[in-house]
This record gives structure tokens, C-alpha cells and sequence, in this order.
């Protein structure tokens, strides 16, 4: 499959969103062992998550077990995925069609 220049730059912004995604995940673990330390707020993982990084976060969550004991996380991430995956559907088949 040959990509054009377009989508090797959309893709490109995807996979670094999601290792953003992941390495907020690995830090705010980090600092959950750390007493006292100021954490990253489970809002901002959610953004990371619906701004196309749920794929990082889910792996983060799984990679190095954070997050894994809240059920909004469980069900909320794998729903973010699919919506991820439905916008990006809609964006890919919108450009097309011009």
C-alpha cells in the first residue's frame, strides 16, 4: 500500500499523539510511587485519550498497570478507541471524496 504525503503526515501526528499519550501514563505512574508528588489529572489523560491518543493510554494502562482498578477507565478508554477510530473513518473517507 503506497501512502500519499498527506496521510504519511496524518499518521505520523497519530503515533506521536499516542506515544505522548503513553509516556503521560508511564509519569503519572512514576509519581503515583512517589508520596507527596504532585500527580497528572485523570482529566488530562481522558483529553490524551479523546485527542486521538486512546491507543497510548490503553496501552499504558495494560503496559504498566496504571489506571487499571477504575471502571471509568476500563469501559471508557475502549470507547474513546472506537470513537478514535470512527472520527478518523470520517476524516480519511471525507478527503477522499474530493
Amino acid at each position: 500500500m503506497i501512502f500519499t504525503t498527506n496521510q504519511v503526515y496524518i499518521i505520523a501526528v497519530l503515533i506521536i499523539i499516542n506515544l505522548l499519550s503513553f509516556v503521560i501514563m508511564l509519569l503519572d505512574k512514576i509519581k503515583s510511587t512517589t508520596p507527596g508528588a504532585e500527580r497528572i489529572s485523570e482529566g488530562l489523560l481522558f483529553f490524551m485519550a479523546t485527542a486521538f491518543g486512546s491507543f497510548g493510554v490503553y496501552a499504558g494502562m495494560f503496559a504498566i498497570r496504571h489506571k487499571t482498578k477504575k471502571w471509568y477507565f476500563l469501559i471508557g478508554i475502549p470507547l474513546l478507541m472506537v470513537e478514535n477510530l470512527a472520527t478518523a473513518y470520517l476524516i480519511y473517507f471525507f478527503l477522499n471524496s474530493y
